[in-house]
């Protein structure tokens, strides 16, 4: 299964930035969707926490996607953070790609196997529910010139992988990192191992929609 490249937007990633300090703020308007524009962006970190927000004009996590029926061509919104944070830092292979942290929802699957999101007793069954992500991305022109998607694994290799990837033939990690939707504001807490890896990582924000091609 391969994701279909993020929107051009990522195309800002990486401003200078610095993670312990700063945010990104955006000019609100334009043709997108109150609920994915972005009016600010910050990374921050506390103690062994880094804790990715984004502000919308509208309400987080309001909209979501419409249900496919089916995989193929379903469709994915997230809140996407590209950094400059080695892959490395959190399982990945060394230098694999883009790191970005991001949270998403998608009606037709389910890519949290570990977790039990809406508490039924069913682990298949929660990718309806905003829920968080580790991927890596690479450019892929065949998505658009200049345009990024999440990076497949060949068959027959074996990268590096966080200890809850979820299965799928891609650069992604499902972590379990519970993201607090509240009114017009997105935030997740992250441990990490080694803080100092994030400090003065540059970083942006983006709203993206993505298409599965399975």
């Amino acid at each position: 299964m391969n994701f279909r490249s993020l929107s051009l937007a990522v195309l800002s990633f990486l401003s200078a930035t610095a993670v312990n300090a700063h945010e990104i703020e955006s000019k609100s308007g334009g043709n997108v969707k109150p609920d994915f524009d972005i009016v600010r962006t910050t990374i921050k970190s506390e103690k062994n926490l880094v804790i990715f927000r984004m502000e919308v004009s509208g309400k987080a996590g309001g909209t979501l996607p419409t249900p496919n029926g089916k995989l193929a061509g379903s469709d994915v919104f997230s809140y996407v953070w590209p950094t400059s944070i080695d892959p490395s830092e959190v399982g990945f292979d060394q230098k694999a790609g883009i790191l970005a942290f991001a949270v998403t929802s998608h009606p037709d699957f389910d890519d949290t196997p570990l977790f039990d999101e809406n508490g039924d007793g069913n682990l298949e069954n929660d990718g309806n529910l905003w829920h968080s992500h580790w991927v890596v991305l690479v450019p892929d022109d065949a998505c658009g010139k200049g345009s990024l998607k999440v990076k497949d694994i060949p068959p027959g290799t074996k990268p590096d992988l966080p200890r809850t990837w979820p299965g799928l033939p891609i650069l992604i990690d499902s972590p379990g990192y519970t993201p607090i939707l509240s009114s017009r504001t997105v935030e997740v807490k992250v441990p990490f191992d080694n803080v100092t890896a994030a400090v003065g990582a540059s970083f942006d924000g983006v709203t993206s929609g993505l298409r599965v091609n399975a």
